[in-house]
């Protein structure tokens, strides 16, 4: 009897939060190129570092947007209060043919510091495995709470982005950086940083072969195909896939971190794509910049980017699942957007449009072009956010087996159509979804 009470006060200590430790925290200050300075106490990796200040907007989901390679080089501000309470899951998954070896974005924080108003020192989670701060520490990125995170997200979206510097401990008195100290992160080029150096294979058996141009994919975009029975070639953001098109049944270009423009030698193969190429290409994010760039539009700097799993676009044209006129809750992670203009290049056309700000969603081929090309600045794939539109990953893939069909039948004359309908493959590695870990 006594055993079986001990056995019941054990399991039920096990769903209690984790206690808060005791150590005093070190002091922090966030000082912004504007002037302007907030004083916290740190967690996480006790170091200083410089970087670009953004807002994300997301209510939950932390881990996934620490861990998404498009925010490398930039100190993230959560505009939700209380970060952290729910911990952070076992990140390692196993790694085989259909998956890349995570739960999360990638493998580790991507984000060079994070701010919050209170970070959570008690987390409670059936899944987590340690604390946000925990976390930050073992993976070397520091953080500040105690800090008025709206005054921050106020000078942010009113003066746009800015960039910053995080003084932890020592550094915390000494006086805020001279504006030439600063370190921008857009001038260097932060897609070669996060993409893959070498080709990999996944789903090798898939019934349609993806190439997939990594800027910086997130795990979840990789999965989204997999599980959808494509069989997907991760490769540089700068191979010339014009070499090895001739395999393929379609061509995506992922999302990635900082200036589209550091990328025009991904822009120039592209172009040549676009041009002698009739098979689908879907982009996301910095995809869909590298393919308005090709198709002849200008990408921009935005003054405070979009950043959160809550943003509404307006669907100007319809395509498989996307219905004109219908609004879409969406997830984004973006600075640069492509210039909205009239008229369009010839050939393309607007396809979606933020119901906020009026900037560039997405954009298509036109019916009569002959082309089947989409992109689009949000992420359908979301991991955190809203699942509106993530059957926009169907739609691709039944597009690349038609046209596989249709180019197969072209050269047989036999084709067995069933294989037109999408193979769904849930191996054990990716069987959970991305947001039920966080």
């Amino acid at each position: 009897m006594l055993a079986r009470n001990f056995l019941r006060i054990s399991r039920l200590s096990r769903g209690f939060a984790t206690h808060a430790t005791s150590t005093p925290a070190p002091p922090a200050v966030l000082h912004l190129k504007t002037g302007q300075s907030f004083h916290g106490r740190s967690f996480g990796a006790p170091k200083s570092i410089f970087g670009e200040t953004v807002f994300s907007t997301s209510i939950t989901s932390y881990t996934e947007s620490m861990t998404d390679p498009s925010y490398r080089g930039q100190i993230l501000v959560f505009t939700t209060p209380l970060i952290g309470n729910y911990g952070v899951p076992n990140n390692k998954a196993p790694v085989d043919s259909h998956d890349v070896g995570v739960y999360l974005e990638s493998q580790g924080i991507q984000c060079t510091a994070v701010v919050v108003a209170d970070v959570a020192e008690k987390f409670s989670h059936y899944l987590a495995v340690e604390s946000l701060a925990q976390w930050c520490q073992r993976h070397d990125v520091p953080g500040i709470t105690g800090v008025d995170t709206r005054a921050i997200t106020r000078l942010l979206r009113d003066q746009g982005t800015t960039l910053g510097r995080l003084a932890i401990g020592s550094d915390a008195s000494a006086p805020a950086p001279a504006e030439h100290e600063y370190w921008d992160p857009t001038e260097e080029n932060l897609v070669d940083q996060v993409s893959t150096k070498e080709p990999y294979v996944l789903n090798p058996s898939g019934d349609v072969k993806i190439a997939v141009l990594d800027f910086g994919a997130k795990a979840n975009i990789l999965r989204s195909l997999v599980r959808r029975g494509a069989s997907v070639t991760v490769l540089p953001w700068n191979y010339d896939f014009n070499k090895i098109r001739d395999q393929y049944d379609g061509l995506f270009l992922s999302n990635g971190p900082g200036d589209p423009n550091h990328c025009t030698e991904a822009a120039t193969h592209l172009s040549k794509t676009l041009k002698e190429w009739t098979k689908p290409v879907f982009g996301i994010c910095m995809g869909h910049q590298i393919i308005g760039i090709a198709a002849g539009l200008d990408a921009y700097r935005m003054t405070f980017g979009n950043r959160g799993h809550n943003q509404p676009v307006l669907a100007l044209a319809s395509s498989g699942s996307i219905k004109a006129g219908r609004v879409y809750v969406t997830s984004q992670n973006h600075q640069y957007a492509l210039k909205l203009q009239d008229p369009f290049p010839a050939g393309w056309e607007p396809f979606f449009i933020n119901c906020n700000d009026s900037s560039v969603e997405g954009i298509k081929s036109t019916e009569d072009s002959g082309k089947k090309v989409w992109g689009v600045q949000f992420h359908p794939e979301s991991a955190g956010g809203p699942l509106d539109t993530i059957e926009m990953f169907t739609d691709f893939l039944a597009e690349c087996r038609a046209v596989k069909l249709q180019t197969n039948v072209g050269q047989s004359g036999v084709m067995d159509a069933a294989k037109v309908e999408p193979t769904l493959v849930q191996p054990e590695s990716v069987r959970q979804p991305i947001a039920a870990t966080a």
